[in-house]
């Protein structure tokens, strides 16, 4: 079993059930969380560095701002800092998020290991995906259903902005800019690259210009 997990998590009533539920059902010895991701990635860079690193992180996708300044503000970045960092750290996302396409591009683009959906069963959920994760397998929560097809495939508020900057004309790194004054995020230009990857699959297009009018065509943008 795993001996090392660190819990990223702004909820103190949802981190103290997370430790306590690991600790007395997967007996797991050390269990350490954080409020904030800048201080969740600093914990995993130091115990990287100390060669005592962590087995599993499991993180929320949204965080709430306060007085606090953060340079990683949400759970996708910490889990694409945390991957460069740390390439076979097992991550498990614990979230609200039910978009199926979102949790789609978690495990296709971020490599994430598991999702647990938040509800009535979640520690329950949570503590089967340990299992699973431990065991070399992928664990999603029931609810969630990722058998999408094209004909299926839907855009998030994300993708339509990139898409439609994309089509003004405008650069990756001039869109980054856009995403952040709109507060939404993914937004490094590497995240955008992905996305935009990930919509010439979907779509079947060799580049950008092919990529927009394909979706004009169909109605999506």
């Amino acid at each position: 079993m795993f001996k090392k997990v660190l819990i990223a998590e702004d909820f103190q009533g949802d981190n103290k059930s997370i430790v306590d539920t690991l600790k007395a059902k997967l007996r797991i010895p050390e269990v350490q969380e954080e409020f904030y991701c800048d201080k969740a990635f600093n914990r995993l860079k130091v115990a990287h560095i100390n060669q005592e690193a962590y087995d599993v992180l499991i993180t929320d996708l949204s965080f709430k701002k306060d007085h606090t300044h953060q340079n990683i503000v949400s759970g996708y970045e910490l889990i694409e800092v945390s991957r460069k960092l740390q390439p076979d750290i097992k991550i498990i996302v614990n979230s609200m998020e039910e978009n199926p396409v979102q949790i789609k591009t978690l495990f296709d683009s971020y490599k994430i290991n598991a999702y647990v959906c938040k509800g009535r069963q979640s520690l329950d959920e949570l503590v089967k995906a340990m299992e699973l994760v431990r065991d070399g397998a992928f664990y999603i929560s029931p609810q969630i259903d990722l058998n999408l097809g094209k004909n299926l495939f839907e855009l998030d508020e994300l993708d339509l902005v990139i898409l439609k900057n994309l089509a003004n004309g405008l650069s990756k790194k001039q869109i980054r800019v856009k995403l952040k004054k709109m507060d939404l995020r993914p937004n490094s230009e590497s995240a955008i690259d992905k996305r935009v990857s990930k919509l010439f699959d979907e779509f079947g297009a060799k580049n950008s210009t092919e990529l927009v009018a394909k979706l004009i065509r169909e109605g999506l943008i």
